[in-house]
């Protein structure tokens, strides 16, 4: 009987033992947290250095009316599209035609004066080389004539210039290109110190931005650039930088930078903020990780005799089921991803969702891609 009894105890302990093993495997199921990875690779990093800055048209020329007059007639509204010389706007010039007519006027006896003049001086040229003239009757004739040539002169060139200033009453454009902003309307009085519209050229663009004093060795004359605006989120416009200032201002220590970037369909308008990623150099054969799934610790630390504000850089990878933080020795940072020199090796399995949630030597449950965590 004792024997029996003796069974019984060793199998209900068995059966305890195995209940509580289970039971403490499922607790820790179920405290695992929910992680997706991918395999480390090598790849390649651009490196560039970024910027941003209003986007502007490659020439802009404001046109103004010399003539302060009313606005008689617009040829023109923005969007408008002008070769050069064709007409923007007429003033009025009621007053500047006045002027021209009695140019003319004053031309055509300046020529009947100057006709009558030569008549008399051939004259009495004959008539001194007969010795029929005094010298004093002949230089006065002389006089005349000269001083009736010089009239005709003065006044041809009056009707030039009063031609002149009536063709100014038809503002022409100076250049091709498209009408960008009109700040008139017809009725207008034009004022010589205000355009009345900007002509710009658009064909290609430029963004110009300041440069600190320590990006200048970096960068040269020829480099690729991206520019990326809000208008287009998903793509980015190849320019190139074709001008460095010579000089920084004194002040900000900067210096203007300025990228020039095709423009042929005219999506890209003037006035657009744009980002400029430039770039600098490219990384190869590196591994490369996505910035997402790093995270970065800001600390003050002692370097040197200074305190230096420095950032670390952290993953997690996985293990058989248990997560493990990494820091990472980064070669290059962007707004993308990470160049990892040391830290992890090519074929880790890098977390790269969850891993907020983590802490070091955490067991993890690995999710498929299509899973949700």
């Amino acid at each position: 009987m004792k024997k029996r009894i003796l069974v019984f105890c060793v199998i209900l302990s068995l059966s305890f033992l195995m209940y509580n093993c289970q039971e403490q495997s499922e607790t820790e199921q179920d405290t695992a947290i929910p992680v997706k990875v991918e395999a480390v690779a090598l790849g390649e990093l651009v490196q560039t250095l970024h910027y941003s800055s209003d986007i502007e048209a490659e020439f802009e020329v404001k046109v103004f009316s010399k003539i302060p007059d009313r606005i008689e007639k617009f040829y023109v509204d923005d969007g408008d599209y002008l070769k050069k010389g064709d007409p923007i706007a007429r003033i009025y010039a009621t007053t500047i035609e006045q002027g021209v007519r009695q140019a003319e006027a004053g031309l055509v006896a300046a020529k009947a004066q100057t006709a009558n003049a030569t008549v008399e001086y051939e004259r009495a040229n004959r008539l001194f080389q007969e010795n029929a003239m005094s010298k004093q009757q002949y230089d006065m004739i002389k006089t005349q004539f000269e001083a009736a040539k010089a009239g005709l002169e003065q006044a041809e060139s009056a009707v030039k210039t009063a031609n002149s200033m009536y063709s100014d009453a038809t503002v022409a454009a100076p250049i091709s290109g498209i009408v960008g902003k009109r700040y008139y309307e017809e009725g207008d009085m034009a004022n010589p110190a205000m355009p009345l519209v900007t002509i710009v050229q658009m064909n290609k663009v430029k963004i110009i931005f300041d440069a600190a004093e320590q990006d200048l060795g970096r960068l040269k004359p020829g480099q690729e650039a991206r520019v990326y605006v809000k208008s287009y989120p998903d793509e980015y416009f190849k320019g190139r930088v074709i001008k460095i200032s010579p000089i920084l201002d004194p002040l900000t220590r900067m210096a203007e930078v300025e990228v020039m970037v095709n423009n042929a369909d005219g999506r890209l308008k003037p006035g657009m903020f744009g980002s400029v990623d430039v770039i600098v150099g490219k990384l190869s054969d590196v591994i490369v990780v996505p910035r997402y799934a790093v995270i970065e610790h800001t600390t003050l630390e002692r370097i040197g005799n200074q305190d230096e504000i420095v950032k670390n850089y952290y993953v997690f990878v996985t293990v058989d089921s248990t997560a493990f933080q990494k820091k990472l020795d980064v070669e290059y940072v962007n707004h993308v991803a990470v160049a990892v020199r040391d830290g992890i090796d090519v074929g880790d399995n890098l977390v790269i969702q969850g891993q907020n949630a983590l802490r070091d030597s955490i067991k993890v449950i690995v999710v498929k891609e299509d899973q949700s965590l």
